[in-house]
């Protein structure tokens, strides 16, 4: 039996142990049970996408762990991995139904609901990591989150996938002139597209699924991902060459359903946002420790083979390409907002 497997079969399990003690009184259409002592029970079910095993499905379960201690048992979280309910195209519309109480989507997912999510996608706009952070802490992340709860969904915490990284099977691509004419893979993205063809490259969109292969035969010759999907889906062994460039960012948004939400009493509201304020630290911590040690791995095998060449930037590389990509921020003003750009980069 699977890891993923095990944490939903553990998940049920648990959730049965607790209705032994209840009256069996389920009200319809609600995740909600009583318990013997006249206490009601609140059930989640929350899904992601991901493995298990990744930080975001490590954080999941430390907080169906988490809320399940400080709530006494009265909210119980079923964590549904690897679009085992449903993948993150229709969860949007479950969470709407309260079919699923409480789910963990990419950005991607959110810009048709909110423009303003597109801000994740513009190059360099994020110095490091607790840069980033202070973003998605402050001010900008509450007005995001304001925006998603007029959409109709409750918004939460943010969450680390990593930073984008380059590779590529031709000119390494150190500063931005390196990447003049090479074909490269990209989400659907309107920043991600601008952001290419200001560096001389030719946007290729392409579903994840099919990258590998169109590396592997030159369908195309570049790519950008996090160090997570690189290494575990295999893309350095057709790349001669990666770049740390840390120049996007990907992460994801905790939202629940507004139905759930609403009926959940104001006392669990607190212990559900206090578990899941410890989830979000231990999230972040485990996406920083997945990302030295993917990295250290990719250096591992280019040494052994000799196949990879890993580059890290200079602070002065760094600086030549956030002047080059500045230059294309105006093209954004109308999708995300010149005063919201100006805020991020201004944020000490």
């Amino acid at each position: 039996m699977n890891k993923s497997m095990f944490s939903v079969l553990l998940g049920t399990f648990a959730l049965g142990l607790f209705f032994v003690g209840c009256d069996s009184k389920q009200e319809q259409g609600d995740a909600v049970a009583t318990s013997k002592d006249g206490d009601k029970i609140y059930t989640v079910k929350f899904s992601h996408v991901v493995s298990a095993g990744t930080p975001k499905g490590k954080a999941a379960d430390f907080f169906a762990q988490k809320v399940h201690e400080l709530s006494n048992g009265r909210i119980v979280v079923e964590v549904f991995p690897s679009a085992q309910l449903v993948d993150d195209d229709k969860v949007f519309q479950e969470l709407k139904r309260d079919n699923i109480q409480m789910a963990v989507p990419s950005f991607s997912k959110f810009t048709p609901l909110v423009k303003e999510f597109n801000l994740w996608d513009i190059p360099f706009l994020f110095r490091d990591i607790e840069h980033l952070h202070k973003v998605a802490d402050g001010e900008v992340g509450e007005m995001l989150r304001k925006k998603i709860a007029e959409k109709g969904f409750i918004a939460l915490d943010y969450w680390d996938a990593g930073f984008k990284q380059f590779s590529t099977n031709k000119k390494p691509i150190i500063l931005p002139e390196d990447a003049q004419g090479q074909k490269m893979r990209i989400m659907t993205s309107k920043v991600i597209e601008e952001q290419t063809k200001a560096i001389g490259a030719n946007p290729q969109v392409l579903n994840f699924g099919e990258v590998y292969s169109a590396l592997q035969t030159g369908v195309v010759d570049a790519a950008e991902n996090p160090l997570s999907n690189l290494y575990n889906s295999k893309f350095y062994e057709v790349q001669n060459s990666v770049t740390i460039s840390n120049h996007g960012w990907l992460g994801y948004l905790v939202v629940v359903s507004e139905k759930f939400w609403n009926e959940l009493p104001e006392d669990l509201k607190n212990v559900f946002q206090e578990a899941l304020t410890e989830a979000t630290a231990f999230e972040r911590e485990e996406a920083q420790k997945d990302e030295g040690v993917l990295l250290q791995n990719l250096k591992d095998y280019a040494e052994k083979t000799g196949k990879l060449t890993i580059y890290e930037l200079t602070e002065d590389q760094k600086m030549q390409w956030q002047e080059s990509m500045k230059a294309i921020y105006p093209q954004f003003y109308d999708l995300v907002g010149e005063e919201l750009i100006e805020k991020i980069v201004n944020t000490q």
